[in-house]
């Protein structure tokens, strides 16, 4: 037995309908996916260009236009290292944050650490820079943490990654310094010896004046050049006659 269906004209053109209306979604989604890859394949192209131009700016702008469009960690760990690399340190950790996190890559936690430390942000810095150290000790990073542990007065750790420095920093290592109006370089070991000084120094600020002028004597043999070594040391040797100097005012 043979059984039909009638279909009012109604009910086939609301069916027709939502044919259509499913033609035209997908229709619309292939469209998109088409200028999706012809902007990625602009920007792309457009990124390449800059850099062989070497306009920063244009090659931040690309980096950006390709993350927008098929995000991915590589590229914004890349775009907030240049961000990093052109002093642009707010704008670095505003594009990758600065939580710790244990799937970052190593690109990652550079930006962080170094991006922390130029915006006066020492105890957050300190974790990133651990990281580093953890992942690929070397004596440059002992230096960073050495310096950020004794601004934040942590003076055991300071004195560990200190020891650390003097005993792994080679002959070619070198440390910049910027106090100056021209940038100097001195031996990476010397800047570990300054570090030392300051970290005896104020283990007691009193009783290790001596030790601490002492050891700037004897990093500045080693690198005559080293303007801060003459101002530090100038200061502990007014601090001491400063103390001597109390020390022979009559008591009431």
């Amino acid at each position: 037995m043979l059984i039909f269906h009638s279909f009012s004209p109604l009910k086939i053109n609301t069916m027709m309908k939502q044919f259509l209306a499913l033609v035209i979604l997908v229709s619309s989604f292939q469209i998109s996916a088409q200028e999706n890859t012809a902007l990625l394949k602009h920007f792309e192209a457009y990124y390449k260009q800059m850099q062989v131009q070497g306009d920063m700016q244009g090659i931040i702008n690309g980096m950006t236009h390709l993350n927008i469009l098929a995000p991915s960690e590589a590229r914004k760990d890349t775009l907030a290292y240049i961000y990093m690399s052109e002093g642009n340190y707010v704008q670095a950790l505003n594009t990758i944050g600065f939580d710790r996190k244990v799937d970052d890559s190593d690109i990652a936690v550079e930006v962080k650490a170094v991006s922390l430390k130029a915006v006066k942000q020492p105890k957050l810095a300190i974790g990133h820079f651990e990281e580093m150290f953890k992942r690929e000790p070397n004596a440059v990073v002992a230096y960073e943490l050495a310096e950020l542990n004794l601004q934040t007065q942590q003076l055991d750790e300071a004195s560990k990654h200190i020891a650390y420095g003097l005993a792994n920093s080679k002959d070619d290592m070198k440390k910049a310094f910027y106090e100056t109006q021209t940038p100097y370089e001195v031996p990476l070991k010397a800047a570990f010896m300054y570090l030392n000084a300051l970290s005896v120094y104020n283990k007691d600020r009193k009783a290790n004046l001596d030790a601490a002028v002492d050891i700037l004597d004897a990093t500045l043999k080693t690198a005559p050049n080293f303007n801060l070594i003459q101002l530090t040391k100038t200061e502990l040797l007014r601090q001491k006659q400063a103390q001597q100097a109390q020390a022979g005012q009559p008591k009431n």
